[in-house]
């Protein structure tokens, strides 16, 4: 069995995977993840591996806690990828997207697959029918919209998503609303569409923390899958402990 680690900013994610299906899965603060990896090891106890990918750094009590328990691996740019990495600055490619790539490479191994995480911010990675990654885009997310609204502004207020009907506002509230959340939706449409005009049977593939918010509201054709990055991580920790 192997436990998957994918910390944020504030929360970490952890999932328990025997072969590849996913038996368990979690989330603690940051503050709270040496003892929910001791209760995660009670209740798995044949726990072998653990694979941690990190945006930030777990501090090192952390990290000593979770290796009494298992062989770990801390993702980074010296893994092995099951596909042909075409990125020009490979160094510079964040972890969570080298694990988008490889969950996208063996969801659709034959085929053409586009990634959009729509996290803090949103990051689309192309995977081609060769197996080989390209790259993407990357762009800000939902809550950073707002949020730039109302720092960059004098007066503009901050505000959190909110399901809306509409897109003409008739407030300032409405019309911040509509802006952003009507303007990132037109922003995925169009580079869906962009993507779609250049490769053929296109399986476009919506994950992160605002997929499932953002996913009703695409015109186009899409899979929501929330947990598409933690399968990435299995899929790389199985072919790097061989």
């Amino acid at each position: 069995m192997n436990l998957i680690i994918d910390a944020g900013n504030t929360q970490v994610k952890l999932a328990v995977y025997n072969r590849n299906a996913i038996a368990d899965y979690r989330t603690a603060a940051m503050g709270n993840f040496a003892s929910e990896v001791k209760s995660v090891f009670k209740q798995f106890p044949n726990i072998r591996y653990a694979m941690v990918s990190s945006v930030t750094c777990l501090d090192k009590t952390a990290m000593n806690v979770l290796s009494i328990f298992c062989k770990v691996f801390v993702l980074d740019h010296s893994f092995k990828m099951p596909f042909k990495n075409s990125y020009a600055s490979p160094a510079t490619l964040g972890v969570d997207r080298m694990a988008l790539a490889t969950a996208a490479f063996y969801h659709n191994p034959n085929g053409n697959t586009l990634v959009i995480d729509a996290g803090t911010c949103v990051t689309y990675d192309m995977v081609n029918d060769y197996g080989e990654y390209l790259g993407g885009a990357i762009s800000p997310g939902l809550r950073m919209r707002y949020k730039a609204l109302n720092q960059q502004t004098a007066n503009l207020p901050l505000l959190e998503p909110v399901d809306m009907i509409g897109f003409i506002g008739n407030t300032t509230d409405s019309c911040i609303h509509s802006g952003v959340i009507n303007g990132m939706c037109q922003e995925i449409d169009g580079i869906i569409t962009q993507y779609r005009e250049r490769f053929s049977y296109l399986t476009v593939i919506l994950t992160g923390g605002d997929g499932q918010f953002l996913s009703k509201r695409l015109k186009n054709t899409i899979f929501a899958h929330s947990k598409f990055l933690l399968e990435g991580l299995n899929y790389l920790l199985e072919y790097n402990k061989r």
